[in-house]
């Protein structure tokens, strides 16, 4: 095996051992990028000289005998992160030239753990859309397919862990957008209870819908980030004070007796791929025979999720998105002599479509004699939501569900169908609504060799379950170890 196709544990245990090197992981590594990346484009920015500098400090403090599981590994951090000196855009054009004065809490977690920092990558512009197609720099295409779109707006870290181009990366999530792309991609993706990993550092898209979380190559590799990226963050108003657990002790291969729901609405979603169901289906068989318990549960507001969602999130975009007037930071529209023109020029040039477009809903749906109608209904829909959750989870440890509805699409086949697009997200947008963890994890592939994810949720805080049954399912199949041909 090839350094850079190595896992997180894989490459401790090396490490450890001093049979290999940080800085000769993060060359080979860098090595792998620098010949598939004009294939994959999923970086936008690659940080070499600091890779090596950290990759550096890491063999120093191997050589004293600090080696954490993290330290000298090379993760991907989606550039929307901030990590201090370097460039974060956020995929457009109104930050291209943008410079972090600070570290994210998260950065300055893996920074202790002494993990090295490979580059940003790339994503759909301000974290909105489902392909990262949306992205001011690039495209970015599926390592499996060239020609299918990675998923998003992960799509650069899902992609990046993939193609073996990092070891592990960070995604954000605000509707699917972790593990959407990882189910796209073939690799684990979660998305953290909502409070359980701090968003100071995080450029917000939906405050309230917004989380960092791990994709790794394995359910391990997830449980290992998600032991250092977890935690209060006094910075963060809205990090949750719980004690965070040693997550890869509840990597114990055994779920007998577990009970896993199976939401009866989601079976009758239209535009659901008949492989894509077919792989849960089977899943569903695998758990059971594991010794898991499988009934149907009731998620009775389904049919509104994506109508809350794109009321809830454009509301809250619309706001976030209101600091970028050309004054302060970022792209300035030089050509305009008036404060107002300058404003609306600064904002037409640099905002991309999908931004401009869900602002303008966001806007709509908060103005004067439409609160009410719109995003204060929304909030009351999404309080409904939260409850069927609730009580689906009286009866069961967890819920298994599609990722997507299909594999991944063809690069150009959505773009301009934005109704679509925003469907793709159907079985995910729950999650952020309700604030739950959720995670994807391999379980088969379609006809035409494109990868099919699960989706596992479970209670508030309930990470360590997933990651037990996720883990027994990955043991139990070997669809994390393939590998796409590049």
């Amino acid at each position: 095996m090839k350094l850079h196709e190595l896992t997180i544990t894989q490459a401790h245990k090396l490490l450890k051992k001093n049979e290999i090197s940080a800085r000769e992981l993060t060359r080979a590594t860098l090595e792998h990028v620098g010949s598939i990346e004009g294939k994959i484009g999923a970086y936008i920015t690659l940080l070499e000289d600091m890779a090596m500098t950290q990759a550096e400090s890491a063999d120093q403090a191997i050589a004293k005998g600090n080696c954490h599981p993290l330290t000298g590994i090379p993760i991907a951090v989606k550039d929307l992160i901030c990590i201090k000196g370097q460039k974060t855009t956020c995929a457009s054009r109104i930050l291209e030239n943008f410079i972090s004065p600070y570290d994210a809490t998260v950065i300055k977690n893996l920074k202790r753990a002494g993990a090295v920092f490979i580059g940003k990558t790339n994503m759909d512009e301000f974290a909105m859309g489902s392909s990262t197609e949306n992205s001011s720099h690039k495209l970015t295409h599926n390592p499996w397919n060239p020609d299918r779109i990675p998923g998003g707006s992960s799509g650069g870290s899902a992609a990046a862990v993939g193609a073996d181009m990092c070891i592990s990366a960070l995604g954000s999530d605000t509707g699917g957008s972790i593990r959407q792309p990882a189910s796209h991609c073939g690799v684990v993706g979660m998305k953290p209870t909502y409070g359980r990993v701090s968003r100071f550092g995080l450029v917000a898209f939906a405050s309230s819908l917004d989380q960092i979380g791990p994709i790794t190559k394995d359910v391990m590799d997830c449980a290992l980030m998600m032991n250092v990226i977890s935690g209060y963050d006094k910075s963060d108003s809205t990090s949750v004070p719980e004690d965070v657990p040693d997550y890869t002790a509840a990597l114990k291969n055994n779920i007998k007796g577990m009970i896993v729901g199976i939401p009866v609405e989601y079976h009758s979603v239209k535009g659901l791929d008949p492989e894509v169901s077919a792989a849960v289906n089977s899943a569903v068989k695998l758990i059971e025979s594991l010794g898991a318990e499988c009934i149907e549960v009731s998620l009775p507001n389904t049919e509104y999720v994506v109508a809350t969602y794109y009321v809830i999130a454009p509301s809250e975009a619309s706001s976030n998105l209101a600091r970028y007037d050309g004054v302060k930071y970022g792209f300035r529209d030089g050509e305009k002599q008036n404060l107002l023109d300058m404003y609306c020029g600064t904002r037409s040039k640099g905002f991309g479509p999908e931004v401009q477009r869900r602002i303008i809903i966001g806007t709509y749906c908060l103005s004067s004699g439409y609160y009410d109608a719109y995003y204060g209904k929304a909030s009351q829909v999404r309080t409904l939501i939260m409850e069927d959750f609730k009580k689906a989870f009286e009866t069961c440890d967890v819920i298994f569900a599609p990722v997507a509805p299909t594999p991944a699409f063809k690069v150009g086949e959505n773009i301009d169908d934005p109704l679509t697009m925003y469907l793709s997200d159907i079985f995910t947008l729950s999650a952020n609504l309700a604030g739950i963890p959720g995670m994807s994890v391999p379980c088969g592939f379609s006809s035409e060799g494109m990868p099919i994810g699960l989706q596992v949720l479970g209670p508030h805080f309930a990470e360590e379950k997933l990651l037990n049954i996720a883990y027994a399912f990955e043991q139990a199949t070997d669809f994390h170890k393939q590998r796409p041909e590049l």
